[in-house]
């Protein structure tokens, strides 16, 4: 890799949690509707309820690691989130967030920090790495393809339009 334009990671600071609070609760609202799985005025709340039950203590929950993801020049242009978790029979690193900022995107920063990541998980003697992506994000689905993650699960939906009652 060009040094010029690696990325690293380096845990993330206080103030760049909540700044990351604030973005991720209605981003993963904005998700969880675009997929079909919340409705628009109970997504916040939804939103609000799983941050609260995955991370009880905010950034000191025991085993979730935030890291803020630098540019070349020590720059902050995103963060990742991961949690020690327990799946495919091995203790594995489970991300739930990662995400480079709009007008740094496609410059490889996710690619570095995913090497990046793989080393801080060795250094925590785990088996391996697994995600969630949602079907619609299709660049995030071309990049964990093009760093060889395979699908375990695939859920399908297909939205029916109803016939209103009393209706024929």
């Amino acid at each position: 890799m060009n040094g010029s334009t690696e990325s690293t990671l380096r845990p993330m600071a206080e103030s760049e949690y909540a700044a990351w609070v604030a973005a991720a609760i209605p981003d993963y609202a904005a998700d969880k509707v675009t997929s079909g799985q919340w409705s628009a005025e109970a997504s916040l709340e939804l939103s609000w309820k799983e941050h609260d039950a995955l991370l009880p203590q905010g950034m000191a929950t025991p085993d979730n690691h935030f890291f803020t993801i630098l540019d070349a020049r020590s720059a902050p242009v995103g963060m990742l989130w991961f949690a020690v978790q327990t799946r495919f029979n091995a203790r594995i690193a489970y991300v739930y967030d990662v995400g480079v900022r709009p007008e740094r995107q496609r410059e490889g920063h996710a690619l570095r920090a995913f090497a990046a990541l793989e080393d801080e998980v060795r250094k925590l003697g785990l088996a391996g790495i697994a995600l969630h992506v949602f079907g619609h994000n299709t660049g995030a689905r071309a990049l964990y393809a093009r760093l060889g993650y395979q699908p375990t699960n695939i859920s399908l939906y297909k939205q029916l339009e109803t016939v209103e009652s009393g209706s024929q």
